[in-house]
């Protein structure tokens, strides 16, 4: 992960013109475009650079990459009730709780980075 982009992910990719673009995964609007790799990836550190100008003098916080918050491991997903049921069923017959149920099927289902 590229220290200057302060944990946010770039994508970075090559347009039908040549072209290289590249910008935050998480915050596309910044972006920004080169000749090469090396030079979208210069230019983006300057648009970061400048982005975060911006929000220190506004006084606003600047915003953090996802991979550099801290998560509680906690949080909260309506369902339909229907669904609700089956996955408590489930569980029950699994011998499990709900929450040990979905947090398998999450972590099955996602792949962390």
């Amino acid at each position: 992960m590229d220290k200057r982009f302060d944990g946010f992910s770039v994508h970075l990719h090559q347009d039908d013109e040549g072209a290289w673009l590249a910008h935050f995964v998480e915050r596309p609007e910044i972006s920004a475009f080169g000749e090469s790799p090396e030079t979208a990836l210069s230019e983006l550190a300057i648009a970061w650079c400048a982005v975060k100008a911006v929000y220190e003098d506004r006084g606003i916080p600047v915003p953090v990459a996802p991979a550099r918050k801290n998560y509680s491991g906690s949080f909260n997903v309506r369902v339909s009730k229907t669904l609700h049921r089956s996955l408590a069923m489930e569980a029950a017959r699994q011998g499990v709780s709900l929450n040990a149920l979905v947090a398998a099927k999450l972590a099955k289902a996602v792949r962390p980075f």
